[in-house]
C-alpha cells in the first residue's frame, strides 16, 4: 500500500503529528479501539501462529505493527518554497529523519543554507 500527501492536502497541522508518529514509531497511538483491536488480531491470528508468533494480545499487536511496517510505504510531496517546509521540518522531526529525500531539481547552494 501507498500512502501519498502533498503539503497542499495538509489543512491542518495537526495532521501531520499522526504522519510523524508514523514514520518514526510505525504506529499512532490509540488509534483504534479495544474492540477493533480484538477484531485485527482475530483476524491474523492464524497467519501469526503458522509463523510462531504466541497468542498473547501483546505479541499479536507487535505482529500487526510489523506487518504495517513492512507493507505501507509514503510519499511525502513537500515543497521546499516558503517557510512552511522548514517550520515543519523543526515541529515533525521524523518528516526528515525517518525519511529518504529525493529532490528532482538541484538547489543552489545559498537556497540549501536559508532552508537549514
Amino acid at each position: 500500500m501507498f500512502f501519498i500527501l502533498t503539503d497542499s492536502q495538509i489543512v491542518d497541522e495537526k495532521f501531520l503529528v499522526y504522519i510523524n508518529d508514523i514514520l518514526s514509531a510505525g504506529y499512532i497511538p490509540e488509534l483504534f479501539a479495544p474492540d477493533e483491536l480484538d477484531g485485527i488480531h482475530g483476524k491474523i491470528r492464524g497467519e501469526a501462529k503458522s509463523q510462531g508468533i504466541l497468542d498473547t494480545a501483546e505479541c499479536l499487536q507487535n505482529f500487526f505493527i510489523n506487518k504495517v511496517k513492512k507493507n505501507l510505504h509514503m510519499g511525502l510531496c513537500f515543497s521546499p518554497v516558503g517557510d512552511a517546509f522548514r517550520f515543519r521540518a523543526r515541529k515533525f522531526p521524523a518528516l526528515i529523519s525517518s525519511t529518504s529525500v529525493d529532490w528532482f531539481h538541484a538547489w543552489p547552494r545559498d537556497a540549501l543554507i536559508g532552508v537549514a
